[in-house]
């Protein structure tokens, strides 16, 4: 509730609009929370029957039908002002949908017709694009929102296609406990298929999609890192992001997904998102609530794919998934395959991957400069030329004591392995062929300190910088001992697909040690007392 009066405050009187800056679509998102204030009854919740509220509400609804199209689809911009074409925006349709459904009978008749003309409108328009639609997030999000459009308007046939639809999407997931839209594991994107299944069973009691819902909840409980953000290692689609993200209600259907959100609430810093909570207290459910180990484990995927480690402070993460790499810009390249975490630090090394930067990958084969990143260019080839790969053909764990992976490119082979020595310190070992040149991404800490054995001391700023660091090079007091012929270059960026051109931001970007081709090559990383 205490998030309440700062919504009403960002909306414009005069057209509805929420948010600042250039207005979207999804700025409405907020009318879901806005909504259960209204409709929620409790002692202690101010807003419960709040004219005022129900007025921002029906305001911003009427924003959204000002800006629906003759198909009822709404422009698809972003706050920097990039627009990608005419979609059926499942974000806010499910959300503005769902509130009405709480204020409806409280609207002046002429108005709820009004509104009840737009959602035919959108949902007649989901309902004929869901026909014929791919499994993926998007399309999947709407089905759930197709199912609560049939309840609300007695449509049982859009309620039977959605039902269609989200079972197939039940038995798509991979017996891991992800979804995946090209090759391997998603981590951000898996949740919007847990919450669209999670909110479709609240509302349907269709035991049927139970046990997907649990295994995407073990899922994330052991690929999220001690601190509550996401392990970036297998993502598909996106790199490491320093946001918590609260699970979504449809964690609340199991032990296992109770106990996650418990964890996860535990690492905010400040109170539930409004859309979340809002979630979370009209369509959860309580119950017994049961979490991972708190200390050390070694756990490894049904498939093998991938394993993680937690020793003391140290969390280390190991995939063996590998891909094609794909045209498609969503899509990044399985490049990075190893991630260093520390208690009380954060990430350390790794961070995911992206596109058209090889030097994120943790070996390469061939020219490094044959793939590059042009300036503006809002439509690349993706694929590199012959003379570089930066992707391996396959991939597999070491077992047992042994930490790593092993990485196939052609007919040259790598191995990353990692030694936990103890609470302070960790070496990371590369050894590949002779043609094979290894990289080592370490994540940035603007502002903070730098220093190398060379006599370089500074903060890490947007300067670039490129050199032999000497025997050392020293982060925000964690030391990387080197061994020798090591270059250090700083900014090295990577592809963004959410930009229209591609571009990145200085933070985006990576330090990456540079190894020379063949040999074995020890990183020790120590971390402060």
């Amino acid at each position: 509730m205490s998030q309440i009066p700062g919504i009403l405050r960002s909306q414009d009187a005069k057209t509805g609009h929420f948010g600042t800056g250039i207005w979207i679509s999804t700025d409405q998102n907020v009318l879901l929370p806005l909504a259960a204030a209204w409709s929620y009854r409790d002692a202690r919740n101010p807003y419960y029957h709040s004219p005022q509220v129900l007025n921002a509400i029906m305001a911003g609804g009427d924003a959204l039908i000002e800006l629906q199209d003759k198909n009822g689809e709404f422009i698809f911009r972003k706050k920097d002002g990039s627009t990608w074409g005419q979609v059926y925006q499942p974000w806010i349709y499910t959300r503005w949908l769902r509130a009405f459904e709480l204020i409806r009978d409280a609207m002046p008749p002429e108005r709820r017709a009004k509104w009840e003309k737009a959602f035919a409108l959108g949902y007649n328009g989901i309902s004929n694009e869901e026909r014929t639609a791919t499994y993926h997030n998007m399309p999947t999000h709407n089905a759930m929102g197709l199912y609560f459009a049939g309840k609300i308007f007695n449509r049982p046939e859009w309620c039977t296609q959605s039902a269609a639809y989200l079972h197939h999407v039940v038995g798509l997931q991979n017996p891991d406990g992800y979804w995946s839209e090209h090759s391997g594991p998603l981590i951000q994107y898996n949740t919007v298929y847990v919450e669209a299944l999670g909110l479709y069973y609240a509302i349907s009691h269709d035991d049927t999609v139970l046990a997907a819902l649990r295994r995407a909840s073990i899922y994330h409980s052991y690929f999220t890192y001690p601190d509550g953000t996401e392990v970036e290692t297998v993502d598909e689609r996106n790199p490491y992001s320093q946001k918590i993200h609260v699970p979504n209600v449809g964690f609340t259907f199991s032990p296992e997904g109770r106990g996650y959100l418990m964890r996860q609430i535990g690492h905010l810093h400040g109170p539930i998102p409004a859309d979340d909570a809002a979630s979370l207290l009209l369509w959860g459910e309580e119950g017994d609530a049961v979490d991972v180990p708190s200390g050390d484990f070694d756990y490894t995927l049904p498939s093998g794919g991938a394993r993680v480690v937690r020793r003391g402070p140290w969390f280390v993460v190991f995939s063996a998934f590998t891909a094609p790499i794909s045209q498609r810009r969503w899509i990044q390249d399985r490049q990075n395959f190893v991630s260093v975490f520390h208690t009380g630090i954060g990430l350390i090394a790794g961070g995911g991957n992206t596109k058209l930067q090889p030097r994120w990958s943790n070996f390469t084969l061939g020219d490094i400069r044959l793939l590059v990143h042009k300036p503006g260019d809002e439509d690349p080839n993706f694929i590199p030329p012959p003379g570089l790969q930066h992707v391996p053909d396959s991939a597999r764990l070491l077992t047992g004591e042994k930490l790593g992976v092993v990485l196939t490119y052609g007919k040259a082979e790598g191995e990353i392995s990692v030694k936990i020595v103890n609470d302070r310190r960790l070496e990371y070992t590369v050894s590949g062929d002779a043609a094979l040149a290894a990289h080592f991404t370490i994540l940035p800490q603007l502002g903070k300190s730098v220093s190398t054995a060379a006599g370089k001391r500074t903060t890490l700023s947007p300067e670039a910088f490129a050199g032999s660091p000497g025997a050392w090079f020293e982060l925000a007091g964690v030391r990387f001992i080197l061994p020798s012929d090591v270059t250090a270059l700083w900014p090295v960026l990577p592809h963004n697909p959410y930009t229209k051109d591609g571009h990145a931001e200085i933070g985006e970007g990576r330090i990456v040690f540079d190894f020379p081709a063949g040999g074995q090559h020890t990183i020790v990383i120590e971390t402060p007392p």
